[in-house]
């Protein structure tokens, strides 16, 4: 190993003229090869010497992190630059050594570069995953922005239609309350008609709201004691006289629903509930049944809408809760919300979704396919955290409190 230090000693100026002349062809440039060159036979002749590879790798480093490898085409592999020092170092040593020293020199440098090409190419690897990854988290991370920015347009615009929403719905009123005007037979009609398609306009405009809420994080739930039984009954009133037009059965398996309290927001628990309801009448034909039953499970109530409809493809089944992912014929938007296939925006099995994991549950549904002659009918399961006390011990405090004083009285 001595001699072959010694070789190298006395033909390192040799090897940097060659190896700079052969990797640069740029003479404006070849004074900086020159310079990685000299560091790396130098630092090549000080490993052998030291028998200490780490001494090399301190280049190879220096050359994966400031890519200043000795070559003036950046393009140009790193592996490549370094086969070809090697290549340099092996001409000179079957030219200039002695024959007795060629198989050991050509043995001592193939060993230390063999290590050095592992070592580099270690290097390059957990470089190229680095740069990868630090490309991924800029790519998701204006993905995020561009989602955030999304959802607060939605919300913006959502709230700049509600305002004006708002005065037509003020001015409708005055009108539908004036006896001179709503005497006209044809003129209370148009009353009529105008206030359905304010009164439409504005859930569509809340139903963005409350997308764009959900997006964000935004969504604030209030807590309180809510009786499923009782919300499952005041729903069905709320949706008796859709039920009535559409000529459809609502069956509701009262036994089977927990009677005893949970905790949540009862206003947002009904608004999901009524959304995939309103969904299950869409998609049942007229003359239709509707069910909903539940079954008590460990920390849960899981309560399931199952309609005699279409159904679902199995396909389809997960793209339900997509935002935006209505699947019935676009053909059909305008037409009703609650007529037969009719269309819509989207909105609403998402916005049921959301609030349901919003309370620690969640909502999956359930069908055989989807034919319009058979109506394999489609389940909806929503499981709801059944709670002696909600998510925040000092409103649970308080309600504790007020249900005592009542139970008092």
């Amino acid at each position: 190993m001595t001699a072959f230090a010694n070789w190298l000693e006395d033909n390192l100026t040799l090897l940097i003229d060659t190896a700079t002349a052969r990797l640069s062809q740029d003479e404006a440039l070849r004074s900086e090869v020159n310079e990685s060159v000299s560091a790396f036979y130098d630092s090549f002749l000080q490993s052998i010497r030291h028998k200490n590879a780490s001494i090399l790798n301190t280049i190879l480093i220096d050359w994966v992190e400031s890519r200043s490898a000795p070559t003036d085409t950046t393009s140009t592999e790193l592996i490549a630059v370094l086969s070809t020092l090697k290549q340099v170092m092996w001409e000179h040593i079957q030219v200039t050594a002695s024959s007795g020293d060629v198989v050991n020199h050509l043995l001592a440098s193939e060993q230390l570069f063999r290590e050095s090409s592992i070592f580099l190419s270690r290097l390059e690897s957990e470089n190229l995953l680095s740069s990868l990854r630090s490309q991924l988290q800029k790519a998701q991370s204006r993905i995020e922005q561009l989602d955030k920015s999304k959802s607060n347009f939605i919300a913006v615009a959502a709230h700049e239609l509600r305002t004006p929403l708002t005065l037509v719905e003020g001015y409708l009123g005055m009108l539908s309350n004036n006896p001179l005007i709503t005497g006209a037979q044809d003129t209370a009609l148009l009353i009529e008609g105008v206030e359905g398609g304010t009164k439409r306009l504005r859930e569509i405009i809340s139903d963005l709201i409350d997308v764009s809420l959900l997006d964000l994080d935004l969504m604030e739930l209030y807590f309180q004691p809510v009786w499923l039984r009782q919300m499952l009954g005041t729903m069905a009133r709320n949706v008796e006289k859709t039920l009535n037009q559409r000529n459809l059965e609502l069956v509701i398996h009262e036994s089977t629903i927990p009677a005893q309290l949970t905790y949540a927001d009862q206003d947002r628990l009904m608004q999901a509930v009524q959304k995939i309801m309103m969904n299950a009448i869409k998609y049942t034909p007229d003359g239709g049944l509707i069910v909903i039953k539940g079954r008590e499970l460990p920390g849960f109530a899981d309560v399931s809408i199952i309609d005699s409809g279409i159904g679902i493809a199995p396909e389809n089944l997960s793209r339900i809760f997509d935002t935006f992912s209505a699947l019935g014929d676009v053909a059909l938007h305008s037409s009703g919300k609650t007529k037969f296939k009719g269309g819509g925006p989207g909105l609403g099995l998402p916005i049921a979704k959301g609030i349901i994991e919003a309370h620690g549950g969640t909502i999956w549904a359930e069908s055989d396919g989807y034919d319009e002659e058979t109506y394999p009918g489609c389940t909806f399961h929503i499981m709801i955290p059944m709670r002696d006390t909600p998510p925040d011990d000092k409103i649970a405090t308080v309600l504790k409190s007020e249900i005592t004083v009542e139970d008092e009285i």
